[in-house]
């Protein structure tokens, strides 16, 4: 807290959000993103620029948010901050390849609990619940499982919305 001139108590921004301002072009550089047909659904609906705020995405787009649209909608964020959301992106990206390797699965293993230490040294404890813990056994089950995209539910949900 910082005390000002005439005596009121200022809580300073903290340094993972954004102004309006960058939250309105975050938005609307995603409501003008285009994306070939069929990689995600339409994210201009998702995307309230005068208010700055995205809502109502499907899992199938906050997946794609995740791995290729996170490191670049957030690059105005301090690179302490932006670091362990790119590391984190690009560990959800390796693990939805088609064609997985062992080795590299046993460095996700070890990585990912540091890659959430930097993430827990930046947000509040409240941001964390057991979806953020559970990444840390997403490499094991690859390693068990085979290539993540054999499992998805994505096909089924598409099927069954269109269906109705």
């Amino acid at each position: 807290m910082k005390v000002r001139d005439n005596g009121k108590i200022l809580k300073p921004k903290v340094n993972y959000t954004f102004t309006t301002s960058e939250a309105k072009s975050v938005c609307q550089w995603i409501k003008e993103l285009k994306m070939s047909d069929g990689y995600s659904s339409n994210l201009t609906r998702c995307v309230d620029v005068q208010k700055g705020r995205i809502h109502g995405m499907k899992s199938h787009d906050c997946h794609v948010f995740m791995e290729t649209l996170l490191p670049i909608a957030f690059s105005a964020l301090p690179i302490h901050v932006l670091n362990p959301l790119t590391e984190i992106s690009h560990l959800f990206k390796d693990l939805c390849y088609a064609t997985l390797k062992e080795e590299s699965l046993r460095t996700m293993e070890e990585n990912i609990p540091f890659i959430l230490y930097k993430l827990e040294r930046i947000f509040p404890p409240g941001f964390f619940d057991s979806m953020e813990h559970l990444s840390i056994h997403l490499p094991h089950e690859a390693l068990l499982g085979g290539p993540v995209r054999y499992r998805w539910m994505y096909p089924f949900e598409r099927y069954c919305l269109t269906s109705y």
